[in-house]
C-alpha cells in the first residue's frame, strides 16, 4: 500500500470513463468526490489529492493507446486509472514547454528519465496540441535541456 499512497499523493483527473469512452473531467461527479474524500481520509492524503486540472487535453486528443496503457487501482469503491509512464512523458513535456523551465513539470519529466525515442514521440504529440513555431521551439528547448542534464539517451 505504501507505493500506492506515494503514487496517489496528487493526481490530476484528466477524464472520466463512461461506457468505455473518455469524457472531460471538467467537473467531477459528487459521488466520485465523496469516494475520493474517503480515500484521502483512509490514506492520510491531502483533501484535494485529485483535481480536474488537465481536462482540456482531451480536446486535441491523447496519445494513441492511452486508456489501454493505464494502470487501474480500486480503493474504497473508487476506481482510478493512472496514466502510464509513456503517457506521463507526453503530458510532462507538454506542460514543461508550456509553463517554462522553472515549472515542476520539467523536474517531473527528468525523473521519468525518457529515452530519445519517447521524447521524439512525445514532441510530435505535443505539436498536435499547439502547432505554433514558438511552442515547437519551447518543446525543443526542453529536450535540449534534458540532453544537457543527461536526462535522455542522446549520444
Amino acid at each position: 500500500m505504501h507505493s500506492k499512497k506515494k503514487l496517489l499523493q496528487a493526481l490530476s483527473a484528466l477524464a472520466l470513463v463512461e461506457g468505455g469512452y473518455l469524457v472531460p473531467a471538467d467537473e467531477l461527479p459528487s459521488q466520485f468526490l465523496l469516494a475520493a474524500s474517503d480515500v484521502a481520509a483512509d490514506l492520510g492524503l491531502h483533501p484535494d489529492w485529485i483535481n480536474p486540472g488537465p481536462a482540456g487535453l482531451l480536446e486535441f486528443g491523447l496519445p494513441n493507446g492511452f486508456l489501454e496503457r493505464c494502470e487501474t487501482i480500486t480503493l474504497a469503491g473508487l476506481t482510478v486509472r493512472i496514466a502510464d509512464r509513456f503517457d506521463q512523458i507526453h503530458f510532462k513535456l507538454y506542460a514543461a514547454a508550456d509553463q517554462g523551465p522553472r515549472s515542476k513539470h520539467l523536474t517531473d519529466l527528468m525523473n521519468l528519465d525518457p529515452t530519445d525515442d519517447e521524447l521524439h514521440t512525445a514532441s510530435q504529440w505535443c505539436r498536435t496540441h499547439d502547432p505554433s513555431a514558438g511552442f515547437a521551439e519551447s518543446v525543443s528547448a526542453v529536450i535540449r535541456h534534458l540532453d544537457s542534464q543527461g536526462g535522455s539517451d542522446a549520444s
